[in-house]
């Protein structure tokens, strides 16, 4: 058998110039095997001159003749001139797209597909295309160097393909170092965008590519199906073909003549971005031009989905479960404008508009500009940002705009507004899809953009009467209509962590294995393997807390145990101690490694576990850095938070602690992300912000001090798996959650995450019969609620009617206050709260033809609003009975955290409105559990130890002098530089009057120093107190 890379050459050859290929034959071997070439290649000006002069001569003969008028004899090379220009000027993707102008004269350079053959004039002209294939592609005037095989399209070469062969001892690594060291980019034909627009290295099992050669810094990526195949679970590479090469999918589906002409239509975008460039004392704006060429998965999905829309039409949901790292944004934007372009076969558009939709409140600014890069036709694309309001929304669907970019919250103010949509057809594309999918703001959506004609039709066919027999001025019965899945709105819905609501929304049923499954697969096993992303799991270290609290108060209360066992956390949280020794061990790790990752440009996240507590890390980590000016040089540290915060009685706002080179307040969201990405800052603090959608690659250590579980777990840490240059590693040093709790959160995300069952429709029937028992209303009640805000809605409303609507609420709250024990108050809230839950979930599945239900469901969703939320209905304050004995932090793992390589099963949503038993318990005894969970490490000789040195500290007669030093320095001078020199004085003495019991203190210097810190913290908060 013949094996040779020739051979390799030959068998892909044979394809594309078979009927299914399309192609041309540019170069065969005579008879000598000689290589013999069809037409002449200029290498001088980089193209087929007579294949491009016969394509315009033949599809336009018209332009030609006025051509040959105008320039005779000098038309040809004219003709060459002009397109060179144009190339030079405005890129070969945007001429292949647009064609040349000369002298009044438009000439096309290539033919799309047209979107139906209605027209066959136009078919015609895509068909008289001239792709051609050439191997051993001389490219070069200056050398007799060849490229395996180009492919051209009219007589210009497009795609440049190196070809390697395992049997010969060589792979694509090879085809890789070949483009490196022996392709001048400066050459004609391997300039960006000017000639080759794809450089592809190819083996007998893998593809790789590149868009631009820049010697040795030049990065070819992937371009590989998966282990599994295409849209499947799986990792890196190709799965075996039986019937030919693994790699046969690049020849036979990607680079097939009709493919390539879609792909220079559809997908290659060239895209000019404003970069600010840093330079001697000054900061410049430079312009960079790229090509971008969708990876295999992206192609992939968007055809899968096209093909998909076309044979079934309008009204389908589709989940995409792509993992970060997936290039989300730019596979959003194509299947945007193909489903904003897509026509059936009669010619008509599919979809009216596509709108898409994000869960932020403020619009994603990178999605946008995602999204307006890739066409730059005025008026196609319309995005609802803060200065437009809904107003901008409701202009935008009533003037049909094609592309329309909003925050989902937008609907909830706009639709009132809309225009009548009947017969009008929707795509929405969802960003986050794991987020508020369930909520009031993704109904109103949904119900925003309801064919009322088509609603109305399939209402009465459900409930067996006439079309004229619905009553449209019923609110029940248009808030019916609005319930359940509509046929004129197709959904895509875009998430790298479904959860099983998720699923159940969007995924695709499959009968085989019965499962709700995602309808295509980029995985996080993938995009790990393929190198789009760090597995920040790689290198996690966890801590283990010890800390023991004692009470200092004879009054020994009972307490609820769940709220006291929070407040008793909370406090050693809070702790100044806490936070000072946590800010120890994140600033030593980071100032000895972390900052000096990533080429020294490292940066790093600390997660609070509240707004108060990231100020308190802000100040505890500029404090560290101002008592170690020498270390912390370069440093910088920002707190991202919400709102306004107090702490210690003084208030604090984000702006207020952030401040850009000139010292002004950083007040914006663009603001905040450019000063952090400068070398000013590389430490940022966050509580419940930043934690999702903040893409910063130079980020590589994580400090958590807050509880992460599931999705939050995977979005928070997932800060870290951006890729850039120089950056290899993270770091993720983790204070509250074990390694086996993380492996918990990430393992359904690795690979393709299924729904095992389907959620019971009737349950929210069952959920109703749990809220009876308590006798808070009856239908009477409910009743009297709906009619008296049915009409008194809008403009009919009185200046005493919200009065008199919430004093109908009024005796039913009075009779959920005499509901026996607070434990039952809580289960019956938690009834209501499940019911109303499940109705609003499940109606978005289904519609639920039941007009006392959803009136009860309106009753209860606003009594719900007046029940205290306040949970387990007590707050407890502990602050003055308990006190901080010691603490200790211990490294409990390290290394790395490893997936399974396996698809998970969560099961439906089934919140069956669960009670949860409240327990009291003394506080003594719930300190006693709290100090049994946080075991710590010290013996009672060491607690003995440490009460003695204290006793004496504080009898001694220079305690006076201490506590005026206490009073009038900082925490860091007082315990770095005024406290030590005490602390020895003490020790030495208790030593010399008891040897043996402190000789531990004066030969484990590791042991005096962590007692000394510990109790010059404790002695300073004591001093301090008023």
């Amino acid at each position: 058998m013949d094996t040779s890379e020739k051979r390799f050459e030959q068998d892909i050859e044979s394809f594309l110039v078979s009927p299914q290929g399309g192609y041309e034959q540019f170069s065969y071997l005579n008879p000598d095997g000689h290589r013999i070439h069809k037409y002449y290649f200029d290498k001088e000006k980089g193209i087929y001159p007579e294949v491009f002069v016969n394509f315009v001569m033949r599809t336009q003969p018209k332009q030609w003749e006025r051509y040959v008028r105008y320039y005779g004899d000098a038309a040809q090379e004219k003709l060459y001139r002009r397109l060179e220009d144009s190339i030079q000027e405005h890129g070969l993707v945007y001429v292949l797209k647009n064609g040349i102008r000369d002298m009044g004269i438009d000439i096309k350079v290539c033919y799309f597909k047209p979107e139906s053959e209605l027209n066959s004039a136009l078919v015609e002209l895509y068909k008289s295309n001239i792709l051609g294939v050439t191997r051993q592609f001389g490219y070069s005037a200056r050398n007799a160097n060849t490229i395996d095989m180009a492919l051209s399209i009219n007589g210009i070469p497009v795609v440049a393909l190196e070809l390697k062969n395992q049997y010969h001892g060589q792979n694509v690594q090879n085809a890789i170092e070949q483009y490196k060291n022996d392709r001048d980019p400066k050459e004609l034909c391997f300039r960006l965008n000017h000639r080759f627009l794809v450089y592809f290295a190819v083996d007998l099992y893998e593809a790789y590519m590149t868009t631009c050669l820049q010697g040795a810094d030049t990065r070819f990526m992937p371009f590989n199906q998966g282990s599994n195949g295409a849209g499947n679970t799986g990792g890196a590479g190709n799965p075996a073909n039986s019937d030919g090469y693994a790699t046969a999918y690049l020849w036979q589906q990607v680079l097939q003549a009709d493919s390539l002409l879609d792909l220079v239509h559809r997908f290659i975008v060239d895209v000019r971005e404003k970069e600010e460039v840093v330079g001697k004392g000054s900061t410049r704006v430079v312009e960079k031009e790229k090509l971008i060429f969708p990876r295999y998965h992206q192609y992939d999905v968007v055809n899968k989905v096209v093909a998909d829309v076309r044979a079934n039409g309008v009204g389908k949901s589709y989940l995409i479960e792509h993992s970060a790292g997936s290039g989300k944004s730019n596979s959003i934007a194509w299947i945007a404008y193909r489903l904003a372009s897509l026509h059936n076969d009669d010619n008509d558009s599919i979809f009216d508009s596509v709108i898409v939709v994000t869960n932020r409140v403020v619009l994603d600014s990178q999605l946008q500009d995602t999204i307006n890069s890739f066409d730059h036709t005025p008026g196609l694309v319309e995005a609802i940002d803060d200065r437009k309001r809904s107003r901008g929304l409701v202009e935008a669907i009533n003037d049909k705009k094609r592309i329309i970019i909003c925050t989902v919250q937008k609907f909830l103010f706009a639709y009132k507004d809309f225009d009548n949509l009947a017969g009008r057809k929707f795509a929405v594309i969802i960003d986050e899809a794991h987020q508020g999918q369930s909520g009031e703001s993704a109904k109103t959506l949904r119900k925003s953009l309801l064919d009322l004609d088509k609603a109305v039709k399939a209402y009465a066919e459900e409930e067996g009467i006439d079309e004229s027999e619905v009553d449209l001025s019923s609110d029940i019965v248009c808030a019916l209509l609005a319930q359940g899945q509509h046929s004129n709105q197709s959904f895509f819905a875009f998430t790298a962590t479904p959860k099983n609501k998720t699923i159940e929304l969007f995924g695709t049923y499959d009968p085989q294995t019965k499962k709700m499954r995602p309808f295509h697969v980029y995985s996080m096993r993938q995009a790990i393997e393929e190198g789009f992303i760090l597995d920040v799991l790689q290198s996690y270290t966890t801590i283990k807390e010890a800390f023991k609290l004692v009470r200092v108060s004879s009054d020994n209360p009972e307490l609820v145990e769940g709220p006291a066992l929070r407040a008793l956390v909370k406090y050693y949280r809070e702790h100044g101690h806490t936070i000072a020794d946590k800010t120890d061990a994140i600033m030593s790790n980071f100032l000895e490694s972390g900052r000096f990752q990533i080429d020294g440009k490292g940066k790093a996240m600390v997660v609070a576990d509240s707004r108060a507590n990231a100020v308190r890390y802000y100040f505890a980590i500029s404090n560290y850095m101002k008592a170690h000016p020498m270390e912390s040089t370069g440093c910088g540290v920002m707190v991202a938070f919400s709102g306004t915060v107090k702490v210690d009685d003084v208030e604090y706002t984000e702006a207020g602690l952030n401040t850009d080179e000139n010292g002004q307040q950083i007040n914006t969201d663009k603001k905040f992300r450019k000063a952090f990405r400068s070398d000013k800052y590389n430490i940022l603090v966050v509580a419940n912000k930043y934690q999702t959608g903040f893409d910063e690659p130079l980020l590589h250590s994580m400090y958590v001090d807050k509880k992460l579980k599931d999705v939050s777990a995977v979005q928070t840490l997932s800060r870290l798996n951006r890729m850039c240059k120089g950056k290899t590693s993270t770091f993720v040093l983790d204070f509250v959650n074990t390694d086996e709790e993380i492996k918990e959160s990430f393992q359904p995300y690795y690979e393709t995450t299924l729904l095992d069952g389907r959620t019971d429709f009737n349950k929210v029937y069952d959920l109703r019969t749990k809220i009876q028992p308590y006798m808070l209303y009856n239908f009477d009640d409910v009743e009297c609620y709906y009619d008296f805000m049915s009409r008194h809605k809008d403009s009919k409303q009185g200046m005493a009617d919200l009065g008199r609507l919430s004093s109908i609420l009024k005796p039913v709250i009075a009779r959920y206050f005499d509901i026996g024990t607070e434990e039952e108050r809580f289960d019956c809230r938690m009834a209501i709260r499940s019911f109303v839950k499940s109705y609003a979930y499940v109606t978005q599945l289904v519609r639920l033809h039941d007009e006392e239900l959803f009136k009860e469901y309106v009753f209860l969703s606003n009594l719900l609003r007046f029940l205290p939320i306040d949970r387990d209905g007590v707050r407890v304050k502990l602050d003055d009975k308990i006190k901080l004995d010691y603490v200790q932090l211990k490294e409990s793992f390290k290394g790395a955290i490893v997936l399974d390589k396996k698809d998970t099963d969560l099961l439906p949503s089934n919140d069956k409105g669960k009670t949860k038993t409240v327990k009291k318990d003394t506080l003594q005894n719930i300190i006693d559990k709290v100090n049994e969970r946080f075991d710590g490490a010290f013996s009672d000789t060491d607690r003995n130890l440490i009460e003695s040195i204290y006793r004496m500290l504080l009898s001694d007669k220079g305690i006076k002098k201490l506590e005026r030093c206490a009073k009038n320095t900082t925490s860091e001078m007082f315990e770095k530089s005024l406290f030590p020199e005490k602390f020895k004085e003490i020790a030495t003495q208790c030593y010399l009057e008891n040897s043996d019991s402190y000789k531990k203190l004066f030969t484990d210097t590791e042991y005096y120093r962590e007692i000394m810190e510990a109790m010059a913290k404790e002695l300073y908060r004591f001093l301090r107190r008023d």
